[in-house]
């Protein structure tokens, strides 16, 4: 599949990638691993290269970034090996040991990195597949009200789109996203928000499903996948309903459809970030109905119909029971069913 933002074949349909899991991150017999302690500069012998294999133990690879980093004055070489930023592997996956990672398979968080040091790292280490400046922000609309404006991340050198792989009793799903414009999120043994999903589907075993914050569709892909026959993704940030609507695709092979249409276009969908009134991004063709849309979640009843919908309410903000009711008293005013926030 293309790439929206490389152009290139970095895209898998879902099968596809969930094939690769037993092996894409597990040594050959010659493989070797050092595991070095994080709060420590690297060992003054410096890095090991890949195996014969193509593949390197996880602190083998960040030895190496370290040495960029010397290299160009950003360390002194006093620094911890943890400071060389936040690894996010492609694909993403609970896992029960530390990974050997092939060519193109991590993406690097990096508070230190400029644009130069960026692009040499890309160049230099071949496990590296982009690497993103991040700060102490989260990407994204993280206000229900769309009052505080949104911010994204850099890209500064590469193709930072990357997977993750959820599971859920009906079987897994593969999210991908651009990790400058999505919050982060890696799958865990077990995941709160996909259980309460599988709970309250299991106990009202809707018609109508709603994932009114969906981000990049984890809630209502879920939700599909246990075979719900009407499911509406949206969210008011363009990449998030974007990749909700990717996905869609993605995943396609797992619903009842015979075709994704996804109507919005990447790059134009930028030029207006944040939207209110619902615009329809993707829609299926076929048994099962899923569409995802952009815009404010009250003004999703504007299209919905006149039915009982069980609807998951992810905001940010659930934490604060003030926040979390208010959004549940907003949607219930005009949505019949029931309303969870998961």
């Amino acid at each position: 599949m293309k790439c929206p933002v490389c152009g290139e074949d970095c895209v898998s349909e879902a099968q596809e990638l969930i094939a690769t899991v037993p092996s894409v991150f597990s040594p050959c017999s010659d493989c070797s691993s050092r595991i070095l302690d994080k709060n420590l500069p690297p060992p003054v012998e410096g890095y090991r290269e890949p195996c014969r294999c193509g593949k390197r133990f996880i602190d083998e690879v960040y030895a190496h970034l370290y040495a960029i980093l010397v290299n160009e004055g950003i360390f002194s070489g006093e620094e911890p090996l943890k400071d060389v930023g936040t690894p996010l592997v492609h694909p993403g996956f609970a896992m029960k040991s530390p990974p050997y990672l092939p060519e193109n398979s991590l993406v690097l968080l990096s508070r230190v990195a400029e644009k130069k040091v960026a692009d040499r790292m890309v160049q230099d280490v071949p496990e590296i597949k982009a690497v993103v400046k991040f700060g102490t922000f989260t990407p994204g609309v993280v206000d229900p009200d769309l009052a505080v404006p949104p911010q994204s991340y850099e890209l500064l050198a590469g193709c930072d789109i990357r997977a993750n792989i959820f599971s859920s009793r009906a079987g897994p799903v593969v999210l991908y996203q651009q990790q400058s414009k999505i919050h982060i999120e890696f799958p865990r043994w077990s995941n709160p928000k996909i259980e309460a999903v599988e709970f309250h589907v299991s106990a009202v075993n809707p018609e109508w499903f709603v994932d009114a914050f969906c981000g990049i569709g984890k809630l209502g892909l879920i939700g599909a996948r246990m075979g719900i026959p009407h499911v509406v993704m949206n969210d008011a940030w363009y990449a998030a309903a974007f990749w909700a609507a990717y996905n869609t695709q993605v995943n396609r092979e797992f619903f009842r459809v015979d075709n994704v249409k996804i109507l919005g276009d990447y790059r134009k969908m930028e030029e207006m970030p944040v939207i209110r009134k619902p615009r329809l991004i993707a829609e299926t063709e076929g048994e099962q109905e899923i569409r995802v849309y952009q815009g404010d979640f009250r003004e999703l009843h504007t299209i919905l119909p006149p039915v009982p919908v069980l609807a998951a309410l992810d905001i940010f903000e659930k934490r604060i029971p003030e926040a979390a009711e208010k959004a549940l008293e907003e949607w219930r005013k005009h949505v019949n069913g029931e309303a969870f926030i998961p």
